[in-house]
Order: C-alpha cells, then structure tokens, then sequence
C-alpha cells in the first residue's frame, strides 16, 4: 500500500531549506526510496511549509528513514524551523495516478529478489512487448514473463526510474540499469563483468488499468561492447 508522509514546520528560512533539500537529493541518489515528493507554502500564513513525501511503502519509507544521512538532515532541517517539525504517516486509500504508480510497480517487480512475480495485476493476458533486441515481438503475458525471466538468468540487475510522464492511457519512463553478468545471455557466457544501460519504455493500458503495450528502446550496442560480444570486430 502507497504510504504518504506529511512534514510540517514554520520557517522564514525557505531558501536554506531548499538548499539542503538539494543537498540530501544529491547525497542520496540511487539510495533514497521516495517515489515523489511536494514542497508547498500556506498562502496564509508564509511561515507555514508543508512537504508531501510519497513512498510504495510504509516499509519503503522506514528503509529511506534508515539512511545514514538521514539524521543529519533531520537535524539541519529542525535547526532551520522556528518549532520542531511535525512528521504525520498516511496509508493511501485513493489515488489519481494509477498510470505513474502501475509503471513504477512494474519496474520494481522485474528487479525484485526471488522468484519473478506473476505480473498479472500489472501486464494484460495479451500484452504485446516490442524490444529491438528480439527479432520478433513477444505478445502475451506467459512469453513476457519468460523473456523477464531470461534477463534476471542473465544478470543480477536492479533499474532507477529516473522520470515518469503520463499523459491518458500512454506513460513514459526514462530509466537507467546496473548489472552482473551472471549467466548465459544470448550465447555469451556469464563473464562477471558491471554493466549499464539507459534507456526508456512506453507503456500503452487498457480499459482495466492493466498494460497492454510495451515499446523499449535501450542502449544494447552499449551492452554488448560492455560483455566483450564485439571484440573480435573491433580488433
């Protein structure tokens, strides 16, 4: 369940902490498990400042609070505040959204530990994925899953979605990807190497919520010369 926290204090010092709003954003890059967060000031009353901070999860949120920079933001924060910041945990009961929060839930599964989650909450029966790696489109929910599943064979990998547009029932999502080669991955065998990839996926849903295409479009040049798969033509 999405878990909101709600932050409030009165402050003059608005400019300062925006700086080190910054500061913690940059310190904790690819470590910081918030989905989005909303500064906003009361119209009323100037001194008043509101932060919305949404997270997948109350465990999600307890893991951001667990960072070790995290205290040290608290306590520059309260140092900037006239009174100690009130801190107010919400469970989602409702949300306008669904686009945004359905692709980042589907990025989180196909990282996830374990085994790969069904996917049926999130991909419809007949879902048709367009990769230019394949040379044929994969269409349904079982040859998705089992293209998935080729990917986590191959590599220990884990995605930040960097942003998300939603616009209907079309969303965009710019990510980028680290990774292990671990196992075989289309006759290249498991090397150990760190790899990377950027690139970006455009998601069409269905009347029901569920998504029903798939566009990637990925850097797999970059990919492959990071395996060592074009070697020999570069010699």
């Amino acid at each position: 369940m999405t878990f909101v926290q709600l932050i409030e204090c009165r402050t003059s010092r608005l400019d300062e902490m925006n700086r080190l709003m910054d500061d913690w954003l940059r310190r904790t890059h690819g470590r910081r498990t918030a989905t989005h967060a909303v500064v906003g000031r009361d119209r009323s009353d100037a001194s008043h400042v509101v932060e919305v901070v949404e997270f997948p999860s109350y465990e999600e949120a307890r893991r951001n609070t667990d960072l070790p920079e995290a205290e040290r933001i608290f306590r520059e924060l309260a140092a900037l505040c006239e009174e100690r910041p009130t801190f107010t945990g919400l469970d989602v009961v409702r949300d306008e959204r669904p686009a945004e929060r359905a692709v980042r839930r589907f990025f989180r599964a196909l990282d996830t530990a374990g085994e790969l989650p069904p996917l049926n909450d999130l991909l419809d029966e007949d879902v048709h994925s367009r990769d230019p790696m394949n040379p044929q489109d994969t269409i349904g929910l079982d040859n998705a899953r089992a293209e998935f599943r080729m990917w986590r064979g191959a590599f220990d990998f884990a995605f930040t979605v960097e942003d998300v547009l939603a616009e209907g029932d079309r969303a965009c999502a710019r990510w980028s990807w680290r990774g292990t080669h671990r196992g075989d991955f289309l006759g290249i065998t498991p090397t150990g190497r760190q790899v990377a990839m950027t690139g970006m996926t455009l998601f069409r849903f269905g009347p029901t919520g569920k998504i029903t295409e798939l566009w990637w479009q990925h850097d797999q040049l970059g990919l492959m010369q990071q395996l060592g798969a074009l070697d020999e033509l570069e010699r």
